[in-house]
């Protein structure tokens, strides 16, 4: 298990600075900058507060970590298909890949909030 941790933590390290990467860039318009500050906020978050998971103080506040890192990682998301939409980065495909990514951190927390919660009621 500790293995698969240090994975994700890997992971979401790699995902932070992905994220930062495509936030520089966005172009210096009131809308890229508008963006370019949300995204960063929502796309770097959930790797800081995975440790913050590691270290929670109870099965509830584990939980309620990782759902946070979920809602960022939605978040994300929407911000990365905003940029698309626009398109503020060209070509537009070059975000498939960091969208597939977050796709998959996506199902990673909806499995492991899933799995946690089962957790806890079986004590």
């Amino acid at each position: 298990m500790g293995n698969q941790k240090y994975d994700l933590e890997e992971r979401l390290l790699d995902y932070s600075v992905r994220v930062v990467r495509v936030v520089e860039q966005l172009p210096n318009t009131r809308i890229g900058n508008h963006i370019a500050g949300q995204l960063l906020r929502a796309g770097t978050f959930p790797y800081p507060n995975h440790g913050e998971a590691q270290a929670a103080e109870s099965p509830k506040d584990f939980i309620h970590k990782l759902k946070i890192s979920l809602k960022e990682l939605r978040e994300t998301k929407r911000w990365l298909k905003l940029i698309q939409r626009i398109p503020l980065i060209k070509p537009v495909n070059k975000l498939d890949r960091i969208l597939e990514e977050t796709e998959e951190l996506i199902r990673i927390f909806v499995t492991s909030i899933k799995t946690a919660k089962g957790n806890d009621r079986k004590k």
